[in-house]
């Protein structure tokens, strides 16, 4: 550790002007990332209106207007925070430095380049904005905590501090009210207990987490946590979702994720379903009665649901449904399948879908898929395991007819758009939970490994990989809980909840590497925990909208409501 960092005094170190230079800060990019809206707003629009074509023609520029609105949301959000705190009396040393870390960093990206992925970056120059559009960043506020946030001394003495405060549940108070704080502990006592010493066993064996663990979790309430109590459920917030989210997928991202195919179903059918539906489905859902799975995705559509070609024809009471289905995580243990299909077959795009809860029986040893009509085989994966990925087919495999969600045709895709933000928020929050398994055991073996006569951690390019990790996990963190926040207060989070997962994604991802290169070649051995991190990490740039598709999307939504 730096000698001199250990020994500076707290104010010595921390901005002395640091909240009122982050309000400006917010101020100066706010008003940059204006420029740039209505800059390539220009661009891409064709008599007021967005051009598709002219969009993704400039893609790149659409791009990196994402990731620098997610980025001065970030911003946004971490100063609310730290406002937060302030008002509680609970904005420490610990909590000041993440937050001049966070703004010295992220004020230095957005004025000279923003990782999009390995090799992209998100320049101001790439949507052509002036030096004068960019000037705000400029500003003495702005230039105080690019030159002195991100510093050496900052970035030793976090780490020093959370060497002292090992075991805490986050390095760094996360501002969430006590009851919520209650519920981590619970999932985090539950995580130690019963997934971390058995998680990378499931994993190099590739095993099915026991059902066992998901009986448990059944009783904790994990299935049915967002359930109302009306229907069997706990009825707790979306913000308590992030929380459980992040303390099972820290122990183990297919722990973590066992709630996600539950929270998809009931808000299918929540949103879309009928009354009988509802009393129908969601109490077996929130009970681990029944396990849901989500079949979506088919061979050739990827994220392109508006071409899919699976097909459900209507038979007396039952649907006769026909098609290939592939990445469809935990089937055969499933015992529902919310199936989205084609009904109408003169339809090419979205207007022909419907979503089916189609029952199944639950596989059984040696024979994954017992039910008439319906296939499978398992596609082997690096990581996200504890589940299993199948391939599907299905041909003459009968759906009851009321089980069309919500009775009426066609309603398929915008039933499943409903589920999107609730999603992205809890893969945000899995997200969190992975990066937050890297930096602990990236922090443990920097402690205990000794070269050159001294600890790994005292050496800079390790306590500054591990002192961004923590700060860029507690920026991923405030971005998903003001999403879920959004949410809670029933108003449209798309926006939110998409920059939450964009960014939780690659902060997980860097996480885990930068955790594996600190272990050096042990963490290339399978024996070695963080190998299975990595390869965990990896999926979350993938899936609930691929970062490309993600930045698209976002862009769209920035361009439509620039006015």
């Amino acid at each position: 550790m730096n000698q001199a960092a250990s020994a500076a005094a707290t104010e010595e170190i921390i901005l002395p002007s640091l909240r009122a230079d982050c309000a400006e800060a917010v101020e100066a990019a706010d008003r940059v990332l204006a420029a740039a809206r209505a800059t390539l707003g220009a661009r891409v629009s064709t008599g007021g209106k967005i051009s598709n074509k002219a969009l993704e023609a400039d893609q790149f520029a659409a791009h990196s207007l994402s990731w620098i609105a997610t980025y001065v949301e970030s911003l946004r959000q971490m100063r609310a925070w730290a406002e937060r705190l302030d008002d509680q009396g609970a904005l420490g040393e610990t909590e000041s430095l993440i937050l001049q870390i966070a703004f010295g960093e992220y004020l230095s990206q957005l004025a000279g380049g923003i990782p999009m992925s390995q090799g992209e970056m998100a320049r101001p120059s790439d949507l052509g904005l002036s030096a004068a559009e960019t000037a705000p960043l400029d500003a003495e506020a702005v230039a105080r905590l690019r030159r002195g946030g991100n510093s050496d001394a900052a970035r030793a003495r976090l780490v020093e501090l959370m060497m002292a405060g090992h075991g805490a549940a986050t390095f760094g108070a996360t501002g969430l009210d006590d009851e919520f704080e209650m519920v981590r502990d619970h999932f985090r006592r539950f995580a130690e207990d019963k997934v971390v010493p058995n998680a990378h066993e499931w994993h190099l064996k590739d095993e099915l987490i026991p059902i066992e663990i998901l009986q448990e979790m059944g009783e904790l309430g994990v299935f049915g946590l967002t359930i109302p109590e009306e229907y069997g459920g706990a009825g707790m917030s979306k913000t308590a979702m992030c929380v459980v989210s992040e303390e099972l997928s820290r122990g183990y991202i297919g722990v973590g994720s066992l709630g996600t195919r539950s929270e998809i179903a009931a808000e299918l059918i929540l949103g879309g379903g009928t009354e009988e539906q509802k009393k129908e489905w969601l109490p077996k859902i929130a009970s681990a009665e029944i396990l849901p799975t989500a079949v979506f995705t088919e061979p050739n559509t990827g994220s392109d649901l508006g071409s899919l070609r699976t097909r459900a024809v209507k038979e007396g009471d039952e649907w006769v449904v026909s098609g290939n289905k592939t990445w469809i995580t935990h089937a055969a243990r499933a015992d529902v399948m919310t199936l989205l299909v084609r009904t109408d077959p003169s339809t090419t795009d979205y207007s022909g879908l419907s979503m089916l809860l189609a029952p199944k029986p639950r596989g059984t040893e040696g024979d994954d898929f017992p039910a008439e009509g319906m296939t499978g085989g398992e596609i082997e994966v690096l990581g996200y395991r504890g589940m299993k990925e199948f391939e599907l087919g299905f041909d003459g495999f009968r759906v009851p007819a009321a089980n069309l969600l919500g009775g009426v045709e066609g309603q398929g895709f915008k039933q499943l758009m409903q589920t999107f933000e609730s999603a992205r928020i809890q893969t945000a929050a899995r997200a969190i939970g992975v990066a937050q398994c890297a930096l602990e055991l990236g922090l443990r073996y920097a402690e205990e490994r000794k070269q050159f006569g001294k600890s790994l951690i005292a050496f800079p390019r390790v306590y500054g990989k591990l002192a961004m990790m923590a700060v860029e996990i507690m920026i991923a963190r405030q971005l998903s809980y003001h999403a879920a926040r959004e949410k809670d207060e029933g108003r449209r989070c798309d926006l939110e909840a998409g920059m939450a997962k964009l960014l939780g994604a690659r902060v997980a991802w860097a996480a885990a590497d930068n955790a594996l290169q600190i272990h050096g070649g042990n963490g290339f051995a399978l024996e070695y925990q963080i190998s299975r991190v990595l390869c965990d990490a990896r999926i979350l740039n993938i899936f609930e909208g691929a970062a490309e598709i993600q930045a698209q999307v976002i862009a769209r939504r920035l361009l439509e409501s620039r006015n």
